[in-house]
């Protein structure tokens, strides 16, 4: 008798046997999917990691983002092979359960569950930050106690940090009556943040001085690399856009568009970003800036920009946490029409066609978690989990090249097993460039996967009670 901790889903059956009363409606086309993309990725990267990147690689931080870049490439091919060939929400998921196995897919889809839950709640403690000194600007100021985590003012009593609260309400509100809804409020968002990066680039792209590239690498190659596995988290969320392929129009040509467009341009604005920061201001001047975006405005005495910036930084976590939290209600609803979690959480809003019940649970818990927790240290736990996620899904193209060949593919991933092992040698690498702590609270994350999966799931599993 075959191992049930290895039991597959059918491609042809995940493709010709959905509910009806659980499927999703089709709003989103190319645009749209590069769009969610951009919306996923440029944002607190772009408005605050470069600074900090660039004291570790000085102006070879061009040359870490061309590498973080290109990890996320050798990923996002092997993304738009699966998301293209089996269209069905689940993302990673999703794909691991066709080809690796019940266990590693409920094992990887908790992972994922935990990358995007803490990812919306870490953004949103950002965004809150952001959004107070844009008001401040306009002389609104937000009591102290309600700005907030408890404790994380030394010597200042704080109790609830309300702009964070209130920003992942709305942004749930919003997928949760619709995805044409929530896609026209990305869409809107994404242009007007990426106007706001390209202004930036224009206006102070003018007062760029070459001598202050050189030395171009003064940390040699170790700085180039440990600003790599930093720059790569700047990247975390294009893998979002495969989340939503239950909800495409046409999946097997509009999803690998949206993966490898949004990843392209995404790359060409940090690159472009991180050369004109480090031309205008030596890159030591970074030291101790949260906002390394608006120092080389302020050199070059354009300050009038430095309100569109905030404004900018604003929208970009905005659409970070919309398109993570898609993510999150996507994994947990797919979980649950396969059994491995409660089926209330794959329950389908009649008159909206979302998965609206799960939308609201995960959106609340995101919510309390950024008003009454400090995220620094467990923000890395997003990082690892999207690393093992890459990881699976190169592996995953590799077996299911292997068990069927013969499967029709829309999009084929080029160069394989070369392209999907270069993926996996990328992202082990800045896998184990985390400290030990994170690696600690992984493993207790997974542990309470593992308990849950053997005292519920397995039993529950639509895949065990078919046979």
């Amino acid at each position: 008798m075959a191992n049930p901790l290895f039991r597959k889903k059918s491609i042809s059956g995940l493709l010709n046997a959905q509910s009806k009363g659980r499927a999703l409606k089709k709003e989103l086309g190319a645009l749209d999917l590069t769009l969610l993309g951009i919306g996923a990725v440029v944002g607190t990267g772009i408005f605050v990691l470069t600074g900090t990147a660039a004291l570790t690689a000085g102006p070879a931080l061009i040359l870490s983002f061309v590498i973080a870049g290109l990890a996320c490439l050798f990923a996002a091919l092997a993304y738009a092979e699966f998301a293209s060939t089996v269209p069905i929400a689940g993302s990673v998921y999703t794909y691991t359960y066709t080809t690796l196995g019940e266990f590693i897919a409920f094992i990887i889809g908790w992972d994922l569950v935990l990358e995007y839950l803490l990812a919306v709640s870490a953004v949103s403690v950002g965004w809150s930050g952001y959004f107070q000194s844009l008001l401040s600007g306009f002389g609104v100021h937000i009591p102290i106690a309600f700005t907030s985590a408890p404790g994380t003012i030394p010597g200042t009593t704080t109790y609830f940090n309300l702009p964070a609260f209130l920003i992942v309400i709305l942004i749930t509100f919003l997928l949760s009556v619709g995805v044409k809804q929530s896609k026209r409020a990305n869409n809107i968002m994404v242009m007007m943040k990426v106007a706001v990066v390209l202004i930036f680039i224009a206006v102070a792209g003018r007062y760029v001085k070459p001598a202050n590239w050189d030395p171009f690498m003064p940390f040699g190659f170790n700085g180039v690399f440990e600003a790599a596995a930093l720059a790569f988290f700047a990247f975390i969320g294009f893998d979002a856009i495969a989340s939503a392929a239950e909800e495409t129009k046409n999946p097997k040509k509009d999803l690998p568009i949206g993966i490898l467009s949004s990843l392209f341009i995404c790359t060409l604005l940090y690159v472009t970003v991180s050369a004109v920061m480090t031309g205008v201001v030596p890159y030591q001047k970074f030291e101790g800036i949260a906002n390394p975006i608006s120092l080389p405005l302020q050199v070059s005495g354009q300050n009038w920009v430095a309100g569109i910036i905030d404004l900018g930084a604003i929208l970009g976590m905005t659409t970070v946490m919309l398109v993570m939290l898609y993510g999150q209600t996507r994994i947990t609803f797919s979980m649950s029409r396969d059994g491995l979690l409660p089926s209330i959480l794959s329950d389908v809003h009649k008159k909206y066609r979302t998965p609206f019940k799960v939308t609201w649970l995960v959106g609340l818990i995101a919510a309390l978690m950024g008003a009454f927790i400090s995220l620094d240290e467990l923000a890395q736990l997003v990082n690892i989990g999207t690393l093992s996620a890459f990881i699976l899904i190169s592996v995953a193209v590799i077996v299911l090249r292997v068990k069927q060949p013969d499967l029709r593919r829309a999009f084929r991933c080029p160069a394989v097993p070369l392209i999907p092992g270069l993926a996996i040698l990328f992202c082990g690498f800045l896998i184990f460039q985390l400290g030990t702590a994170t690696w600690i609270r992984f493993a207790i994350w997974l542990a309470i996967g593992v308990v849950i999966y053997f005292s519920y799931s397995q039993k529950q599993s639509k895949l065990n009670n078919d046979k």
